[in-house]
């Protein structure tokens, strides 16, 4: 899609230095700790967010699809790319998708000088 910040350069920052320290893991499995026809609470265990995310977003949309509304959230996942690439999947399966994530503070809001949005 042409988002600079989220591409390759991230690969060694993001991807390769998290899995040296532990904290992003590239082959653990994706759990459903909870679920019901129309949501689903998943639990990444630290794996790959860009494996997490498009998996999850294909459970909302099979369940909006079968049930008209689909909401499923992910506990314990890292970095999943740019958000814009879920909604996406949404609106070409014909749906109406919402993404969203949390983020440590680290970019200054315009005029400041401390870090208090996430990336």
């Amino acid at each position: 899609r042409g988002i600079d910040s989220h591409g390759f350069g991230r690969l060694k920052p993001i991807y390769c230095d998290r899995m040296d320290q532990g904290i992003l893991w590239p082959d653990k499995p994706i759990d459903v700790i909870k679920q019901t026809d129309t949501t689903a609470l998943v639990d990444g265990n630290l794996g790959l967010g860009l494996y997490i995310g498009p998996h999850c977003m294909q459970m909302a949309i099979d369940k909006a699809k079968k049930h008209g509304v689909g909401f499923v959230v992910v506990q314990n996942s890292t970095h999943y790319g740019i958000a814009g690439y879920y909604a996406t999947m949404a609106t070409d399966a014909g749906c109406i998708g919402l993404s969203g994530t949390n983020a440590r503070p680290s970019i200054a809001p315009t005029f400041g000088v401390e870090p208090m949005l996430g990336e």
